[in-house]
């Protein structure tokens, strides 16, 4: 017979989980005015707010950490990270940052000035937070495929090319004073872009004379869905891919807190020498020394060998084959979520699972506090909390999709947590008809408001 699959590593080390009742749960979740964000660690069972530097770290990262040089200037740990970082994107300039809105804040500042346009496919939360907060606009140019949950293609989080360049028609270019191509696609549910979308999205910005900036939090998921659906790269590495797809950027910001898999860390890294020296400033007031920026050597040394690790198919198969599993089971129960599935994490169609749910209600956040409530599983809300308010009208902007987010950390979840997450999944849905009203907001913050925001129960 035909063996089945196993996981290209061995636990070392395991970490207890307490399993609390439905009454602690829901006088945990009142306590934290409806919003998951606020809920202590050890009230969560199964934890998929985020995959941001929540993966387990491997023998030889942790390793690395003894390694660490926390030098204030001119650290080994430094060298070592920007050797890595230049042989694996091929970028000559970089600095560090402690993660990857710090990378934003950065290259944001030396690049944007009040009234710029920036568009991009779906810009993430603190990606059109920042854009936002220096008074100019993210135009999302995401394909119109995005929209439509149950439509299976291979790339559904692609550019545009049509949106974006009717955008660079609409406006001078020194309005324009870049790009973001995020890859994968989180907003849209982590889906993933073409190899020929991103050389056809960096052909246009070129004509234009547009930098290109990739946000690469999930740069490697993206090169496996490239090596396992584009036609011309089943023979290629990760690492060849990766590199071409770095061929074609400008700029690059990365969370390495996802696919470099470490607890804390970031940079941005570019080809051009007079806008690192513009960013340097920014980077000094705001992070630290060129050398070390926001990141002590220890992270430096383990994020160069994660970079390393991850670059990997083993290690990128098994943990997408986490995320494609949890998708089979809901495609066996009948739940509807974001098709195909995504790289890191599975998203909830909310509109379709609960659609007797008025928007103002809050549809995602009503979903993500039931799969609370019934097993103390914590997703995130992908819809109206996140979309935030128009930053002139102030009336709420509702997304076309709403989603609850199910993002599984790397390394740390056996398969049998993902049962357990689909079988919490399927009982909500079977009593989806019992669930006839949502929340109102008490409290928000004028920007990035889902992260604090206090809700009541209707």
């Amino acid at each position: 017979m035909k063996l089945p699959y196993a996981e290209p590593y061995k636990i070392k080390a395991t970490e207890a989980i307490r399993t609390s009742t439905r009454e602690e749960r829901e006088q945990w979740l009142k306590e934290a005015h409806y919003n998951l964000f606020n809920l202590r660690s050890e009230q969560v069972t199964i934890d998929l707010l985020t995959d941001s530097g929540t993966g387990s770290m491997s023998d030889k990262q942790w390793a690395a950490v003894m390694c660490g040089d926390e030098s204030y200037a001119g650290a080994s740990s430094y060298f070592r990270l920007k050797e890595t970082i230049q042989r694996i994107f091929g970028m000559p300039y970089f600095l560090p940052t402690h993660q990857g809105r710090a990378a934003e804040n950065v290259i944001f500042s030396a690049l944007l000035k009040a009234g710029d346009i920036v568009p991009g496919n779906s810009h993430f939360d603190t990606t059109k937070g920042h854009i936002e907060f220096r008074k100019c606009h993210a135009i999302d140019c995401t394909i119109d495929a995005a929209a439509d949950t149950q439509l299976e293609i291979p790339f559904k989080g692609e550019m545009d090319l049509d949106k974006l360049e009717k955008v660079f028609q609409s406006y001078p270019k020194e309005q324009i004073p870049c790009t973001v191509l995020t890859i994968t696609n989180n907003t849209a549910g982590g889906q993933p872009v073409s190899m020929r979308n991103i050389r056809e999205t960096a052909e246009l910005c070129r004509r234009y004379e547009i930098p290109l900036l990739i946000d690469s939090a999930r740069f490697a998921e993206n090169a496996y869905f490239i090596k396992t659906r584009e036609e011309g790269y089943a023979d290629k590495s990760i690492k060849e891919i990766v590199a071409e797809i770095y061929s074609y950027a400008d700029i690059m910001t990365i969370s390495a807190k996802k696919d470099g898999v470490v607890n804390m860390g970031g940079f941005v890294a570019m080809r051009d020498a007079d806008l690192l020296r513009r960013a340097t400033s920014f980077c000094i007031m705001n992070e630290g020394f060129v050398t070390y920026g926001g990141m002590s050597g220890r992270d430096m040394d383990a994020l160069a060998v994660g970079l390393d690790e991850n670059t990997e198919y083993e290690q990128l198969h098994a943990r997408i084959h986490q995320v494609q599993l949890l998708g089979e089971l809901l495609d066996e129960y009948g739940i509807p979520y974001q098709r195909p599935a995504g790289g890191h994490a599975i998203f909830l169609d909310a509109k379709k699972i609960l659609p007797n749910l008025p928007k103002e209600q809050y549809v995602a956040q009503t979903l993500s506090c039931e799969l609370y409530l019934e097993a103390g599983i914590r997703g995130t809300e992908i819809g109206t909390l996140l979309a935030d308010r128009d930053p002139e009208t102030r009336e709420n902007r509702y997304p076309k999709l709403e989603l609850l987010r199910l993002a599984i950390p790397r390394r740390v979840y056996t398969d049998n947590h993902i049962r357990v997450i689909a079988a919490a999944c399927r009982n909500i849905f079977e009593r989806r008809d019992e669930i006839t009203s949502g929340y109102r907001i008490t409290f928000e913050a004028p920007i990035l408001r889902h992260f604090t925001v206090e809700l009541e129960k209707l």
